[in-house]
């Protein structure tokens, strides 16, 4: 028999331990975030300043606080919107007939073969000025499609059972129907996509950061920081792009490990009935 998969202590708790961190920056941070010391330039990590400085005198570890309170805020926001919208439309779907389900299933398979990084800026675009809210509303709206298939498969094997066509009967209405008697039965389905969405959206605001497409210069992201790589190859600074790229790495490692677990234990809860 194949081992079971054990609960990851260690990723929740170094998970915990940045968002904690990132929540109460304001408590553990050493500076303020808009200080900025023409005598620290660049320097490397020492006693004063444990991350070391930007270019323009910045202390790294308290950016690297503040910016995570910006990733991880994009990242679950994201998730939240992305997985609202699957569950509607992976609900209608697998409510509806043949055609209409055909339909909807071909629009979402449309939209999937489209890079979703080109549908972030082709909306970001229309949007305007990036914000925190603009970046998680339109990264929401272009990662619910996975969840959205996994929804109508669930939904089409119980569409049918007699407490859901009980409730149709006596005219129970879409969302209590939804409430009450579906979301129950596959939201354990679903919780490891939304666990992986989490960093899936956190790596889509670092990669339009990078591009210069993110968030304003003046507001700090983990996703942001990365983008001065340029200025790391110039100067030589290697703190300045490794050690927010390794706190983004550990997040995202910890985010799958716990998603992992969670597809592990669905499954075995499945094979088990």
């Amino acid at each position: 028999m194949k081992k079971e998969k054990k609960l990851p202590r260690i990723s929740l708790c170094v998970l915990g331990l940045i968002i904690l961190s990132s929540v109460f920056a304001g408590v553990l941070a050493p500076y303020s975030m808009e200080e900025m010391n023409p005598a620290a330039i660049n320097l490397a990590p020492s006693a004063a300043h444990i991350f070391g400085t930007d270019s323009m005198g910045r202390d790294l570890f308290t950016m690297v606080l503040y910016g995570g309170r910006a990733s991880i805020y994009i990242g679950l926001l994201s998730a939240c919107i992305s997985t609202a919208v699957a569950v509607v439309y992976g609900t209608v779907s697998g409510l509806a007939g043949e055609r209409l389900d055909d339909l909807l299933m071909r629009f979402s398979e449309l939209i999937m073969s489209v890079p979703s990084i080109l549908l972030v800026i082709f909306l970001q675009a229309m949007w305007g000025k990036a914000s925190y809210t603009s970046l998680s509303v339109i990264i929401g709206l272009t990662g619910w499609m996975n969840i959205s298939k996994i929804v109508r498969s669930e939904v089409r094997q119980i569409r049918n059972s007699d407490y859901v066509l009980a409730a149709r009967t006596m005219e129970g209405g879409f969302w209590y129907i939804l409430r009450r008697h579906l979301l129950p039965n596959f939201v354990s389905s679903i919780m490891f996509m939304v666990v992986t969405n989490i960093g899936q959206a956190m790596i889509t605001e670092s990669t339009l950061s990078f591009l210069g497409l993110g968030l304003p210069l003046t507001t700090v992201s983990w996703g942001s920081l990365l983008s001065m790589s340029q200025e790391v190859l110039l100067t030589n600074c290697w703190w300045i792009i490794i050690i927010p790229g390794l706190v983004l790495i550990t997040t995202l490692v910890c985010i799958t490990e716990i998603g992992e677990y969670i597809r592990k234990k669905n499954n075995r809860l499945y094979s088990n009935l």
